[in-house]
């Protein structure tokens, strides 16, 4: 279900890093808000910045300038230690490489973690979270052993497995082709609306994006347009935007 109050909220969010040639504007005031449990998509060419904001909301990297509030809580606040808490638990991530360890089978890959976490009946939630994206016959098969679709399934599972409030995907298809793409955006989905999470999906794909229910179109650094997708649920709940809040 969708709230009328945002888990994610920035203002003049600014990012900036050093080169051997200067100051290099990243991010420039980026000012968006996101309802718990909406589907929002960020939407632009590379080099946009789409990856960079997704690294700041997500708390792996710090804003130079600007507020950048997650589910309450002012992220600047935190130190690393603090944001690696912060995260656990609270957000997912799955990204375009799948990331797997090669020397672990599937069920390990997304066990292990939980069991570093400190959580309890890792592997029978590991389990669990395996059969949710369809993998309950390749538990214990590597990664080398696995399709690129299965080796995303797997990423999927782990992001999900410490039931995050908030996952974010950043081109999650992008080494996929179109058919096991289209399958793992679809399976996306229908954990998002099952689970009643928040989603961030990082995309090139138009079309893609229009699944949402709202687009965020980036362009050098700073949000150029903002606008419904086809689900087109905000109205009944919340407003698209806050700006100037």
């Amino acid at each position: 279900m969708i709230t009328a109050q945002p888990i994610i909220k920035t203002s003049a969010l600014t990012l900036t890093l050093r080169s051997a040639a200067g100051a290099v504007p990243i991010l420039r005031g980026i000012d968006l808000s996101v309802p718990g449990g909406a589907a929002a998509a960020i939407v632009g060419p590379s080099g946009s910045g789409k990856s960079s904001l997704m690294a700041v909301l997500s708390g792996l990297e710090g804003a130079t300038a600007g507020t950048v509030l997650v589910d309450g809580t002012d992220l600047a606040t935190l130190d690393e230690d603090a944001l690696a808490r912060f995260r656990r638990g609270r957000i997912g991530i799955v990204l375009q490489s799948f990331h797997l360890i090669p020397t672990m089978t599937a069920l390990e890959n997304v066990a292990i973690p939980l069991e570093l976490a400190g959580m309890s009946r890792a592997f029978a939630r590991a389990a669990d979270e395996l059969a949710a994206v369809g993998l309950s016959h390749r538990l214990n098969h590597y990664p080398a052993e696995l399709s690129g679709g299965e080796q995303q399934r797997v990423a999927i599972a782990r992001a999900l497995a410490p039931g995050p409030k908030i996952l974010f995907a950043d081109e999650p298809t992008g080494n996929l082709d179109s058919a096991t793409g289209a399958a793992v955006v679809d399976l996306l989905f229908r954990l998002h609306g099952e689970r009643g999470m928040t989603m961030m999906l990082i995309t090139h794909d138009a079309s893609l994006a229009s699944r949402s229910d709202m687009i965020f179109e980036m362009a050098d650094g700073r949000i150029a347009r903002q606008s419904l997708g086809r689900r087109d649920r905000l109205h009944e709940v919340a407003p698209v935007s806050e700006r100037g809040q």
